[in-house]
């Protein structure tokens, strides 16, 4: 029986610079971090890859819980900055906020970047962003009854 979702993985080209997005600047909490040369046979089991060398930060916002992995081996291929929504694959992660108007100004302000202001959709508001990779992340905020 599936009882929810645990958590999002992002691959990463710095998880230092990464944590420094997610963490210091969208506010969530680091719960633990891990890191592995080549030594780890069961994570290599689990990932389904040989002889990885990666680092791992899990955080948590709410009950919400994000992993970023910075892999050194095998050596990822870059992600283009800006890759379509609309592409295969995961499109986005979405943020629940309260007052998503202040958030787009404080994460613009922060260096997050946005292709224009929250739209209003009636019971809700939202708008797309970009962390430092160009990986897109919602901004979400609930106004309403029938809003999801």
């Amino acid at each position: 029986m599936i009882t929810g979702i645990h958590h999002v993985a992002i691959s990463v080209p710095d998880l230092d610079k990464a944590v420094g997005f997610y963490h210091e600047i969208l506010g969530f909490e680091k719960v633990f971090s891990n890191s592995w040369f080549g030594d780890r046979e069961q994570a290599d089991q689990v990932i389904g890859l040989e002889r990885t060398h990666a680092k791992v930060q899990m955080l948590k916002a709410g009950n919400a819980y994000l992993e970023l992995w910075e892999y050194i081996k095998p050596k990822p291929e870059a992600q283009n900055f800006n890759y379509s929504p609309a592409n295969h694959g995961i499109a986005h992660i979405a943020l629940q906020v309260t007052n998503i108007h202040d958030e787009f100004v404080r994460l613009s302000n922060a260096g997050m970047t946005f292709h224009q202001e929250p739209v209003d959709l009636g019971n809700s508001f939202a708008i797309y962003g970009r962390d430092p990779f160009g990986n897109i992340i919602e901004l979400y905020e609930v106004t309403g009854e029938r809003a999801i």
